[in-house]
């Protein structure tokens, strides 16, 4: 064997162990978040101190929430993460924290009483949206603002079940919405007017909760207006999203046969 051959099979064994330990993030947070209830994902800046307003205002949300009987969800990490988890783990109630590992480590926070790590964001993401039945963003970041827009393009494709989006602070969010109502939807037209319905903006921590806590117990139809799905287009897949239609089984030859390879 040559030099050339090894070098590939090493990396060939390579990427093959990687995607067991991919699998291997998966498989723990399935396990780990199955039995935790109906919860809520809380986003925001991991710059935030215990002085700044809306790391009180987090910690209050994550405390109403757990009065609620609602698990916390955060990244695990200092700023609105860390109070979020706080006011939950003080109330007696689930305080996840699925943390990252980075190159510029991230310090877990210490209000956790379930703790996730992972390597992968994907990963990482895909638990944030699977297992919660909201979203409540505060002010934030890139990674804030990563997980917002995620949300919305995973309502807005259907990809989902819709639930609700909420953004906690006008003085904070004002300029990017008004953004994209002037420039998305109305200069060029790259969102529909109803894709600004997709998300609630709030500067009430109270208002946040009751959104979250009446879609938990059903009290209102997030999903109003939505097309019906049937069939494959309907099923509901083990991560959370729809299936949706593979295009290939629904491709015939002119004999009339399908065009879908035999398994």
């Amino acid at each position: 064997m040559t030099i050339e051959e090894i070098r590939h099979h090493s990396s060939f064994g390579y990427e093959s162990w990687r995607v067991l330990k991919i699998v291997g993030e998966f498989v723990e947070g399935f396990e780990t978040l199955a039995a935790i209830g109906p919860a809520v994902s809380i986003f925001g800046s991991a710059r935030m101190t215990p002085a700044d307003r809306w790391y009180l205002e987090a910690e209050r949300c994550g405390r109403l929430l757990a009065q609620r009987g609602t698990a916390v969800i955060t990244g695990g990490g200092p700023g609105i993460m860390a109070a979020a988890n706080k006011g939950a783990c003080e109330a007696g109630g689930i305080s996840v924290g699925l943390n990252i590992a980075l190159p510029m480590e991230q310090e877990p926070n210490p209000f956790q009483t379930h703790e996730l790590t992972f390597n992968y964001f994907f990963c990482r993401k895909v638990m944030f949206v699977k297992y919660a039945k909201g979203f409540i963003i505060f002010p934030g970041g890139y990674g804030t603002f990563d997980e917002f827009f995620e949300a919305l393009t995973l309502i807005q494709t259907f990809k989902i079940d819709p639930f609700p989006v909420v953004c906690v602070g006008s003085e904070f969010w004002n300029d990017l919405l008004k953004w994209m109502r002037d420039t998305l939807c109305g200069k060029f037209a790259t969102i529909s007017p109803e894709d600004l319905d997709l998300f609630t903006l709030t500067d009430s921590v109270e208002e946040a909760v009751e959104v979250v806590q009446a879609h938990i117990a059903g009290q209102t139809v997030t999903a109003a207006g939505l097309p019906q799905f049937s069939g494959a287009a309907g099923e509901v897949s083990a991560e959370g999203t729809r299936v949706g239609i593979d295009k290939h089984q629904h491709m015939r030859p002119r004999d009339g046969r399908s065009s879908k390879p035999a398994d």
